[in-house]
């Protein structure tokens, strides 16, 4: 009993080439289904991706503005302790000047306060520049901000389409997509990468074709009466010598999406 059971998943798990095409052609049929329900998607995905890019730059500009706002803060407050501290001075040197008691201490007083003095115009200009500059940085920064919340509503607005869009196509997706693992599970591992880099070189996405009219039905080169020859005996897989896609033959076009042989 035991060896009848054993014969019999050997018989069954026997693939031809024809088999290997059919699930090719099969997983190109299911694969381009999925393709023009992606299609409908547009470029609402890529617009999300950019506008989540803009958001995320956005985000670190205004970081960005925001640390550079402390540290003027920083500095007008610097600058203030500065200018306290030199009218300190001057209020000093205003008291030793009225007991001063000859002409030397008064000059250097003089001077001190002078020099206080000028200190004390420094820090008011540099607090004037500061203050400019923290109001050119509060503009670009509101700006930048109110360019955000658009970016926010924005994406909002695309996610919400892209949602209502996947929710739509999703149950057929699914449902394609059981169809591609299962032709994937027929075709060998090597054919498999093949046909996936053939699909990803291709514009249209077509990796497999078939002959019509004698000509390649991906590049429409001819091609030679031998060869198509043996595309019609499905003994090997045979490609295309100018676009490399793989050709079947168009007989096997009608072969609705439910075929796969049993593995």
């Amino acid at each position: 009993m035991a060896k009848t059971a054993t014969k019999t998943t050997k018989i069954v798990n026997i693939i031809t080439v024809e088999d290997k095409l059919k699930a090719l052609y099969q997983l190109q049929c299911v694969d381009s289904n999925i393709d023009n329900i992606r299609v409908v998607r547009g470029e609402l995905p890529l617009e999300i991706q950019d506008l989540e890019d803009d958001i995320s730059g956005l985000n670190t500009r205004i970081e960005k503005y925001n640390e550079e706002l402390t540290a003027l803060d920083d500095n007008l407050a610097a600058s203030r302790l500065k200018k306290k501290d030199a009218k300190a001075l001057i209020k000093k040197y205003d008291k030793q000047i009225a007991n001063i008691k000859n002409n030397r201490e008064y000059e250097s007083l003089s001077k001190e306060i002078e020099f206080q003095t000028l200190e004390i115009e420094l820090c008011e200009k540099k607090e004037k520049e500061i203050k400019a500059k923290k109001l050119m940085k509060d503009e670009v920064i509101l700006g930048t901000t109110n360019t955000l919340k658009e970016r926010k509503k924005e994406l909002k607005v695309k996610n919400s389409e892209l949602e209502e869009i996947t929710k739509e196509t999703k149950k057929e997706e699914k449902s394609l997509m059981r169809k591609s693992n299962k032709a994937q599970g027929v075709i060998e591992e090597r054919l498999l990468t093949a046909y996936n880099r053939i699909r990803t070189n291709v514009r249209n996405g077509l990796a497999v074709v078939s002959v019509d009219r004698d000509a390649c039905g991906g590049c429409q080169n001819i091609i030679p009466p031998q060869r198509q020859l043996d595309i019609r005996m499905h003994k090997k897989v045979i490609v295309c010598e100018h676009c490399g896609r793989i050709l079947i033959d168009a007989e096997m076009l009608p072969l609705p999406l439910r075929w796969l042989p049993h593995v």
